[in-house]
């Protein structure tokens, strides 16, 4: 395998980790406050048409970004109504909240565009540019490094530089801070949180909040950066392989931007073995190298993550003692 293929392919885990990590570290604040949360597949999907239908009407990404930010904000609301105001199931709230984001963007798509449930293509400024750090052309041509700035380290959608930054805010946000400290307290022991005179219901209504921005990054990323638009289900699953990777790193977001290049790198690979006869088993059907990422995540998940124990007062309504 050639150094340019070497990056090539690193620079595609970037890409497609990208979503993974913003949804997983989503799933972090309000997991770690306490409200379990499988409905990231239904908030991202929600905000990549929410994006792709404003900037596709506007023709501004940024526009489109607010729209997707907003619409996931008002999805996790609505979650975070069932599931810490009323007290309902934390699961099926949020398996709800997937049905109905699944719904609700194929009719509105259809309604709005006449398009089969697609918004229509983004040209031109319509969608965010790819960003060139500064000097990358110049130092292109330095062997090995030159490569790995200006093809690796540059060149990538703003979402994804939000995205990694994300890890070292979230990781000072939870672990030195006191909102930090009080929001780990809340997915362990809300009672003892309570009885110091801190609000349980609004700092899980913080965390599902934080939840929701994330997530509408991580949607408005699929429609107007890597894509060109909205489509059908075109989060495909991602929300949920973000939970295994939420999981599988044991709720700490280092390891879990680590869990999502891995991932990310699973993914970018079964696509540049789509056509390649391989030694022994020859060219390998592509159902069989698209299922490639989601086989490794259960494969991950059964036999590596060991003992993986959640907040203990997760998926646990809480009650005020009077």
């Amino acid at each position: 395998m050639t150094f340019d293929l070497v990056i090539s392919l690193l620079d595609a885990t970037l890409r497609l980790a990208t979503p993974l990590l913003l949804a997983c570290l989503a799933g972090l604040y309000s997991e770690r406050s306490g409200v379990f949360d499988i409905g990231l597949e239904g908030k991202m999907l929600a905000a990549a048409f929410g994006a792709g239908a404003v900037a596709a009407i506007t023709g501004s990404p940024w526009l489109g970004l607010l729209a997707g930010i907003g619409v996931s904000l008002a999805t996790a609301t609505l979650q975070g109504l069932a599931a810490i105001t009323l007290k309902g199931n934390q699961l099926i709230a949020g398996v709800a909240i997937n049905m109905l984001a699944a719904g609700m963007t194929t009719f509105l798509g259809q309604t709005w565009f006449h398009q089969g449930g697609r918004t229509p293509a983004l040209r031109g400024g319509a969608r965010f540019d790819t960003i060139e750090l500064p000097f990358a052309a110049e130092i292109h041509n330095i062997p090995i490094i030159g490569p790995i700035y200006a093809d690796l380290i540059s060149g990538h959608y703003i979402l994804v530089y939000i995205a990694f930054l994300a890890v070292p805010i979230t990781s000072f946000v939870l672990f030195r801070t006191r909102f930090g400290l009080r929001l780990r307290a809340v997915g362990e022991n809300p009672k003892a949180v309570d009885t110091a005179g801190v609000r349980v219901t609004t700092l899980r209504y913080e965390a599902v909040l934080i939840t929701g921005l994330l997530c509408g990054l991580a949607g408005a990323y699929f429609s107007i950066a890597q894509g060109s638009g909205f489509g059908n289900n075109m989060t495909a699953g991602r929300g949920f392989i973000a939970l295994a990777a939420l999981i599988f790193a044991k709720w700490r977001p280092v390891p879990a931007m680590f869990t999502c290049l891995l991932f990310g790198f699973f993914e970018a690979l079964q696509i540049r073995l789509q056509g390649v006869d391989l030694p022994v088993l020859g060219q390998v059907p592509v159902q069989a190298i698209q299922a490639l990422p989601y086989v490794l995540t259960v494969v991950l998940l059964a036999g590596f993550i060991g003992k993986a124990v959640g907040p203990k007062a997760g998926g646990v309504p809480y009650t005020k003692e009077r």
